[in-house]
């Protein structure tokens, strides 16, 4: 099962590609509509706009074998604790070797941002982010099947 943290993911095409190449179901999970699927593999899941709704739902029932899609970090540790392979939509792996790193300097960016050090401009969604994302995809999918 791959799991899709899906508001303001920028690769849903891209995760139903490669999950239709390998078999797998597809859960995106979202605090506002998404446009529905005649493909019984996918599914869409919409939670309440309550503070990390979409979050806890998909850490909730994430676990060994599972693959999630995720920008969000705290969400990320959650996901690699219960076992799942997690990337972000930059192709960003996470797990248990670097998401510690990953969360402290998580923490840092927004102590710089509340302090004003930082202005915390997020750099755009390339193309070279797009593949990169496609190729761990496969790969993590190939290692979940394991």
């Amino acid at each position: 099962m791959i799991f899709v943290d899906a508001d303001a993911c920028p690769v849903k095409a891209e995760i139903l590609k490669v999950a239709e190449r390998h078999g797998f179901e597809v859960t995106f999970v979202a605090n506002s509509g998404l446009r529905p699927s005649r493909d019984p593999m996918v599914h869409n899941v919409i939670v309440s706009a309550g503070f990390d709704a979409a979050d806890n739902w998909i850490a909730e029932r994430t676990g060994e074998g599972d693959v999630v899609v995720t920008a969000d970090v705290p969400l990320a540790a959650r996901c690699v604790a219960a076992g799942a392979l997690v990337t972000g939509p930059s192709g960003r792996l996470f797990d248990k070797s670097n998401i510690g790193m990953a969360s402290a300097m998580r923490d840092l960016g927004a102590h710089l941002r509340e302090t004003g050090e930082s202005k915390g401009y997020n750099a755009a969604f390339t193309a070279r982010d797009r593949s990169a994302f496609l190729e761990t995809l496969d790969r993590l999918c190939r290692q979940a099947k394991r």
